[in-house]
């Protein structure tokens, strides 16, 4: 019988446990399904084993909310959570949010800032000699010295400021069985020199062989062209068949040093994993607080692929999940979609089948399985590459077979597609599938931006490929007869946005007639290439200077001018115009963004008066019948 793994004794007892081996202590609330981390890195040390114990949202300013199993036989695993603390804390413009979907009942404040610092340090004052194991998004990026945008300040390797004794990066589940058999067969954490993965501290290089040294930390910290070039050779770096370990040295603190990526996971272990007895659910104590609203989005949604050769430069999947695509079997997925038809709550809608990019279900090319993914370049970016396979054939039939399984009304595709790669497909045959099953009345796509300069910054294709798709988008939906609409995600103050370029965004807006609801800002998360040029000013592949917009009030500029229609924003956009020299955009004519503040005030007041003339008439016209 399927059940939680234990949050307290008493669930430990019930088990016949005297210990668990290990305790495991997430930023998040606990949930049990595995399109969150914790879940899936504790069902599969379950199924190697190993007793885990639960400690989700400990109270961080009391000792004994991390004393709830004792010390474990092994280890504590220690993760912030689905998302980073500070992101998931702060919008952009770094105020409080005011809700947290990973919480029970949407409650913020749970978690502190930089939990995976703060978990840490808190065990390390109770259990001095424990090991402590990190992993997750938070630990993952910030594996090295990097760029915190909350502080404005280069931060030390997450490792160091934790106190944690080895750090797990990517998805983990390797390494993770890795470490524990290592640690269960008796060797000392501090001789866990030998994981790929997996990052840890040293005082000397003597047992590291094949290692590139990187910019120490006082240098990277003191030098803007030293800290761009030591990302670049971090993120030429992250391929598990060419990549080097890295060693970044702290001075008299010796080095952290960062083993080569694991391998990615093979189609069966893969689907392993994701038919591991999962609770799919949040855990029952929270039912009274309103559950756990990230659940909602994702408990009838089916992760169908892994990893990304898109390389959008803000994005942190090449450091996360690298660029190699590892998929699941149509079996699994079936097998998945019909367990979930199965619960009481399923009304017969699949909300999505995809994972970073919902189109993408095998490798780029076949040279990627040899020789590990291009260091100098990109599959997709500027142009796709000659040896790209685009071939929508093997996502088609498994949409097809879903959407034909018993119970099942509807299935949709919401996580994005890469439009430059449906274009890059000499078939139709995958738009047409998706325009007549599995959207509903629109679609959502991420150009980013029309500048093709900017573009260019993002790692985007330019803007007449979107176009192109646009095209090729409203000419299959006439043919069905259908009225489907594209809505673009735009993106705001990317490295290489000036107002220039946030203009002729705005006039593109303008020709559409649309106004977004939602502008999303230029976030700079830890380890993207977008956030090493918004913190140098240079791009690490060329060296190369690069605009930055990072004052508030430019920044506040830009979003505006692509909500230009909302009156609550006239001043911005006005001043924005006036700046950017296009005061052209101000006036009554069809192309004009804005029309004359005081000349509107005059026109208002003279329609007032013509009205109230036309009511004097109507009046005297009635007193004389």
């Amino acid at each position: 019988m399927k059940e939680f793994l234990p949050v307290n004794q008493e669930d430990m007892k019930k088990r016949g446990w005297e210990e668990v081996d290990f305790v495991y202590i997430n930023g998040d609330a606990y949930v049990d399904h595995p399109s969150f981390g914790a879940a899936i890195i504790t069902r599969v040390l379950e199924a190697h084993g190993y007793r885990i114990g639960f400690i989700a949202q400990p109270d961080w300013k009391d000792e004994r909310s991390i004393q709830v199993f004792g010390r474990p036989r092994l280890g504590f695993l220690v993760s912030a959570g689905n998302m980073d603390s500070m992101v998931n804390h702060y919008t952009v413009s770094k105020k409080r949010r005011g809700q947290d979907a990973y919480t029970p009942g949407g409650i913020a404040g749970k978690r502190p800032d930089y939990a995976t610092v703060v978990y840490c340090n808190l065990i390390r004052r109770v259990y001095k000699k424990a090991p402590i194991i990190i992993g997750g998004i938070e630990a993952s990026l910030r594996r090295l010295a990097h760029y915190d945008y909350w502080s404005g300040s280069v931060k030390h390797s997450i490792l160091m400021d934790s106190q944690a004794d080895l750090l797990v990066y990517g998805m983990g589940e390797h390494a993770i069985v890795e470490v524990a058999d290592a640690l269960a067969s008796g060797i000392a954490i501090s001789d866990l020199t030998f994981i790929r993965g997996t990052v840890f501290r040293t005082k000397n290089l003597d047992n590291v062989y094949d290692y590139i040294e990187l910019p120490s930390f006082q240098e990277i910290c003191m030098d803007k062209k030293e800290y761009a070039g030591s990302f670049y050779i971090q993120y030429c770096n992250t391929d598990f068949i060419t990549a080097k370990c890295l060693a970044e040295p702290y001075g008299e603190q010796g080095y952290i040093v960062q083993n080569p990526p694991s391998e990615p996971l093979t189609q069966m272990e893969m689907d392993d994993i994701y038919e591991l007895p999962y609770m799919r659910a949040y855990h029952p104590s929270y039912e009274e607080e309103g559950g756990v609203p990230a659940l909602k989005e994702v408990k009838f949604s089916l992760a169908s692929n892994r990893g990304c050769f898109g390389g959008c430069n803000f994005c942190a999947l090449t450091f996360h999940q690298g660029r190699v695509l590892q998929a699941r079997s149509h079996g699994s997925l079936l097998r998945e979609a019909e367990e979930m038809t199965q619960e009481a709550d399923f009304k017969g809608y699949i909300h999505d089948v995809g994972g970073p990019t919902a189109n993408f279900r095998h490798t780029a090319c076949e040279k990627q399985k040899k020789y590990g993914v291009c260091k100098d370049r990109q599959c997709l970016f500027p142009k796709p590459c000659k040896n790209l396979k685009a071939d929508h054939k093997d996502y088609i039939s498994l949409l097809k077979k879903l959407r034909e399984l018993p119970k099942v009304k509807k299935v949709f595709v919401r996580s994005g597609i890469r439009f430059d790669y449906v274009m890059a497909d000499k078939e139709d045959t995958f738009l047409q599938e998706l325009c007549k099953h599995y959207i509903s009345g629109q679609l959502r796509v991420a150009p980013e931006h029309i500048s093709d300069a900017v573009l260019d910054k993002m790692g985007k294709p330019h803007n007449e490929v979107y176009q192109g798709f646009l095209k090729r988008y409203q000419k299959i939906n006439a043919k069905f007869g259908k009225e489907q609409f594209v809505v673009p995600y735009l993106m705001s103050s990317h490295p290489g946005s000036g107002l220039k370029e946030a203009v002729e965004l705005a006039e593109y807006l303008r020709d559409l007639g649309i106004m977004p609801e939602q502008v999303q800002d230029f976030y700079p998360t830890p380890s993207t290439i977008s956030t090493c040029m918004y913190y140098t000013g240079l791009d690490p592949r060329t060296m190369e200077k690069v605009y930055v917009p990072s004052a508030p009030h430019e920044k506040a500029m830009q979003r505006a001018l692509i909500q230009y229609r909302n009156p609550a924003n006239y001043d911005l956009v006005k001043e924005a115009l006036v700046k950017a020299g296009r005061t052209d955009l101000i006036g009554f004519g069809k192309e004009c963004l804005i029309a004359p503040r005081r000349e509107r005030w005059k026109e208002e007041a003279w329609k007032k008066r013509q009205k109230g003339k036309k009511r004097k008439i109507s009046s005297k016209s009635g007193k004389k019948g």
